[in-house]
């Protein structure tokens, strides 16, 4: 047991990957209560929101990168302008 993954996953390259995969559908699901007006950006702490604008402004700059939840171009993506709210 001393060298093996549990559930054949590939170590700790494959954890990492994953929760980079979680960190992001958190993301995504604090753009979407923010755009429905479940919350305010302001609603969370400083810290959160330094963080939220600081990978927000990574992925504008980085638009190849965008996750794409309903398929194509433009057709209800969730826009992440936080300064529009």
């Amino acid at each position: 047991m001393g060298g093996s993954t549990p559930s054949g996953f590939g170590g700790a390259g494959e954890f990492n990957k994953l929760d980079a995969d979680f960190v992001r559908v958190i993301e995504d699901l604090i753009d979407v209560l923010i755009a429905r007006q479940v919350i305010r950006i302001t609603d969370l702490p400083a810290q959160a929101q330094e963080k939220l604008f600081a990978r927000k402004s990574f992925r504008d700059r980085r638009p190849a990168q965008a996750l794409r939840l309903y398929g194509g171009d433009d057709d209800g993506i969730v826009s992440t302008d936080f300064a529009a709210l």
